[in-house]
């Protein structure tokens, strides 16, 4: 749930995606979702996927079933390629460490209770993404905008409470469902068209709630926040919560939980008791349940220190290297920043080599010039790569006014630079009345790819003549290389190109 606003795809026939598991389901190992008779009773059937082509990490599907030659079809090569990647499965990635983490605490606090799915294919179909969680007809969730669409009756899931509809039919009762979903987005720091949820259910019958002396309602919510605050506690240690009424079209009453943690509060996680029409249409006609639903990056942005949610998909051992089994909250060490230590009256010195180094194809900085005139306590070589003769520690360094420079205990400055600096540019035209800022994002995406690291709208205007002009500042920039200003040139000449085309605006 999550509380995640898009449903699991349904298929009809069996074919070579198929791996039935002891209990009937179909899991992706060669990626066929659930099968269910009852998706395929509307006019406009959905097409089940054609047999494999193609094995994309571990799990086989041809690219014709996920990029077709549909009206409705939206879906990226950039898209596909995500598919069967499946990080929540890697158990030295931090996103598998931090599902296993959870997995643990449920093992722990309810032995043999909770039935655990990981592998359910997130192609799935309308019904399932919103129809089978009470989203409305007329949400925005459902629209070309915000979801990836194969055809006009087939979705990439948007949230894993897609398969809940379907698991609940199964006799499941208690259950947490982990897997990648997609959503069409922005592009900064925190939003990524592809990432990863996890949702947990449970049901209850009368005999469990009618001792309590509580109503069924109420037995629920209870039950569910002193599970989610133990949860918080496995997780974070001992924090501070809070619970915070709100609205979920699949719950209700609904919550989010926040927890304080860094000196700031921090949305945990959705949850609620669930809609009573969502257990009749799972068969649960006397039952009540509750269910939660996490974003697995957002927690393991926080928990691991990782400041960009571009990095969860790196392949880089700098990175990749880092992680372990097992071990939860280990902090993540950039790579892609250094700090040099000076002292008072040298910060200036040093202030200009970080200028150089960031700089480097600057025609007025000039390193053969500039650097052998600092005498500082590092090595400066020409190609202005700094090395540093003893390390930072940048946990105790209190930030001054002076951009770029800070200030150890022991009164020793340093200056922080970046290797990979980024890079910016601006972009102005005349949008049209279809133009939406995730279509640009998604232009820009196909494009540039994980090297565009934000867009963001800098100005807008409309004219006399009632025309609308926007302004958006691109931000280029590699988390594991510099890159150089033709490659830089030459990706914005191909995104202004494919905005005009795609687009239907005027550059100006």
């Amino acid at each position: 749930m999550a509380i995640s606003l898009a449903q699991s795809t349904l298929f009809s026939k069996t074919s070579l995606f198929i791996r039935s598991s002891s209990n009937g389901l179909n899991r992706f190992t060669f990626c066929l979702p659930f099968s269910s008779a009852s998706a395929l009773s509307t006019k406009n059937k959905w097409k089940p996927p054609l047999a494999s082509l193609l094995e994309l990490g571990g799990v086989k599907i041809a690219k014709d079933d996920v990029v077709r030659d549909d009206p409705t079809n939206n879906v990226p090569d950039t898209i596909f390629a995500k598919l069967g990647m499946q990080l929540h499965r890697r158990n030295q990635h931090p996103i598998g460490i931090l599902k296993n983490a959870i997995y643990e605490y449920f093992d722990a606090n309810y032995p043999n209770k909770f039935d655990k799915f990981d592998d359910l294919c997130p192609i799935v179909s309308v019904k399932q993404n919103f129809d089978d969680v009470l989203v409305p007809a007329d949400h925005v969730s459902r629209s070309l905008n915000d979801t990836y669409y194969v055809d006009s009756q087939t979705v990439l899931r948007c949230h894993t409470s897609a398969h809940q509809a379907e698991l609940l039919r199964g006799g499941h009762t208690h259950f947490l469902v982990t897997g990648d979903v997609y959503r069409r987005d922005s592009i900064d720091s925190t939003h990524y068209p592809v990432f990863h949820q996890m949702e947990g259910v449970r049901v209850f019958s009368p005999q469990d709630w009618e001792a309590s002396g509580l109503d069924a309602t109420n037995y629920a919510a209870q039950d569910l926040k002193e599970c989610l605050e133990g949860l918080a506690r496995h997780l974070f240690g001992a924090v501070e919560m809070r619970w915070i009424d709100t609205y979920f079209p699949f719950t209700n009453p609904s919550y989010e939980l926040e927890i304080y943690f860094q000196e700031k509060w921090l949305e945990v996680l959705g949850c609620g008791v669930t809609e009573q029409e969502i257990l009749k249409r799972g068969g649960k006609l006397n039952n009540v349940a509750w269910a939660f639903g996490l974003g697995l990056e957002r927690l393991a942005m926080v928990l691991f220190d990782i400041p960009d949610i571009r990095l969860f998909w790196s392949t880089d051992e700098r990175f990749t290297s880092q992680f372990s089994q097992g071990q939860l909250g280990v902090k993540f060490k950039p790579f892609s920043k250094r700090s040099i230590y000076i002292d008072m009256d040298n910060y200036v010195q040093l202030a200009v080599i970080a200028l150089v180094k960031s700089n480097p194809n600057s025609p007025f900085l000039k390193p053969s010039n500039l650097i052998r005139k600092a005498e500082v306590p590092c090595n400066v070589n020409i190609s202005s790569t700094v090395h540093c003769t003893k390390e930072v520690d940048t946990d105790n360094l209190e930030q001054r006014k002076r951009p770029g420079l800070a200030i150890s205990p022991d009164g020793v400055f340093c200056v922080r630079g970046d290797w990979y600096p980024p890079c910016y540019k601006d972009m102005s035209f005349w949008i049209s009345e279809s133009f939406t800022e995730n279509n640009l994002c998604e232009v820009i995406r196909g494009v540039a790819g994980d090297l565009a690291e934000e867009v963001s709208l800098i100005d807008n205007f409309t004219n006399k003549k009632g025309m609308t002009s926007h302004c958006y500042r691109i931000t280029y920039r590699s988390m594991e290389r510099s890159l150089t200003d033709e490659e830089i040139n030459e990706l914005q000449w191909q995104v202004r190109d494919q905005v005009q085309t795609k687009l239907n605006v005027v550059l100006r």
